[in-house]
Formats: C-alpha cells, structure tokens, sequence
C-alpha cells in the first residue's frame, strides 16, 4: 500500500536523507587504495550515529552492516568484508539512516584511484540516467514515465540495464510501496501524486546486466564480470516538482 506522507513527514524524512548526504561526504576522503569495506562500513555506522541516527540496513531482510559495499561486478548488497580496495577499483556505497522512524537511502558510486575510460564513461552516465528519471517524477505522470526516461538514456548510450533491482517508497520503512522500476513505456503504472517519497536507483552496465546472487540470498554479481554503477536518490514529489532529500539540496 502506498502512503502519502504529510509535510510534517517530510520533514523528518528531510532529516533522515541529509544525514544520508552528509555520509557520503564524511566517507569520501576514506576511499582510496588499501582501504577495506569493513572500515567503510565501520566508518558510516559511526557518523549515522553520530548524528543522532540509526542505520537503516543493518538488520533489514537479514542484511548483516550499516552500509552496502559493492566492488566492480558486484551489483548490489555488497556484504562489507576484509577486501581491501584497489586502484582502478568503483565501488558502490549504499547508505540509509533512520532519524525518529523515518528512513533516508542513497546510493553512491565512486572511483577508487584512476579508473579506465569506460568505467569513467559508465559512473557519467548513470548519474545522468538518475537525474533524468528524477525529472520524470512529476505529479500527474506515472510510474512508468520515470523508468522510460531512464530507459531511454540508457539505450542512447548502449547501456544495459539491471531489471531485477528496481527503487521503491521510502518512509517509516525502508523499503515501501510503489516498486520504481529502471525501465517502462510512458503513461504506465501508478498515478504520481503530491506527497509519494521514492527512491530512484537506475543501476547501468556498459556491457551485460545479466546476474546471479549467492548463496547468502543478497549480493548479485553481472554473469559475466561487467562492472556496475548505481545512482540513487530519495526525492519528495510535491506539486512544485521532485525534490530531492538525500542530495546538496536536503541543506537547503
């Protein structure tokens, strides 16, 4: 069931996605060569909290950490670990905080080091595919005019995209109804309207998006090893358009 969240939810969903922000620039200078993903997600977990905070996975459908940490070809749900990054390496930090019960998440990739020109190309690209589905996320459009806007931009690229990971409402849950999927035909699925929180995470591959999962029933990696990037807000639709909670704009 999807909920409409009141201004005053907002609010504290405003919160909760600029603790988010702040994250990912806190964590940004710590990602260089030699570091490990156990110290990232040490490192998170002890800033959400910091800020009067708890983080939003640990403990969610069985996810281990306070953070996702997805290296390469790992697509999603990275369990943090011993792996210790190396130059040329991206890696995906997923962050959520939860501030009086109300959730933030954004997902962020980075380069570690000097990465190839197609690696360059594949995080430009994403971001941009996100911000065009952001644009998409207008009251009276639909769902599926969001995963077309994404869709197209990524065709327009010869990218491919992840189906089987799609966005979804964000409130006093993590993870809420509407499923936003990364793909879709203009005027299709659920009517946008005043006061829908989603998150928007188009997750792109310049060559197959085609995956499997462990064993662990959460981390994906491409079939054959293409390296993943992945963008992802959590924005407000308001009748003066999206507005984005987890991003340089939460600091008003």
């Amino acid at each position: 069931m999807v909920t409409y969240k009141s201004p005053r939810e907002i609010e504290l969903l405003k919160v909760a996605g600029n603790v988010v922000y702040q994250t990912h620039q806190y964590i940004k200078p710590f990602i260089k060569e030699g570091i490990t993903t156990k110290e990232i997600d040490r490192l998170c977990e002890e800033f959400i909290r910091s800020k009067g905070c708890t983080p939003s996975f640990k403990g969610c459908e069985g996810f281990p950490n306070a953070v996702c940490t997805s290296v390469n070809d790992c697509v999603v749900h990275g369990v943090p670990g011993d792996y210790k990054l190396k130059n040329g390496d991206i890696i995906t930090i997923d962050i959520g905080a939860c501030y009086k019960g109300y959730h933030g998440d954004s997902g962020w990739t980075y380069a570690v080091g000097d990465i190839s020109e197609e690696d360059k190309l594949l995080l430009k690209y994403t971001e941009e595919a996100l911000y065009e589905g952001i644009k998409a996320a207008k009251v009276g459009n639909r769902v599926g005019d969001i995963g077309y806007a994404i869709e197209q931009y990524a065709l327009a690229h010869d990218m491919d995209i992840v189906e089987e990971f799609v966005g979804h409402g964000v409130g006093t849950d993590v993870h809420e109804d509407p499923q936003v999927p990364h793909y879709g035909d203009k005027g299709t699925g659920m009517l946008l309207k005043e006061g829908m929180v989603i998150a928007i995470e188009p997750m792109l591959s310049m060559h197959s998006a085609e995956l499997y999962i462990l064993d662990d029933g959460l981390t994906a990696f491409t079939e054959d090893g293409s390296n993943v990037a992945q963008y992802e807000h959590t924005i407000a639709i308001t009748k003066d358009g999206p507005i984005i909670l987890t991003g340089d704009d939460s600091n008003g």
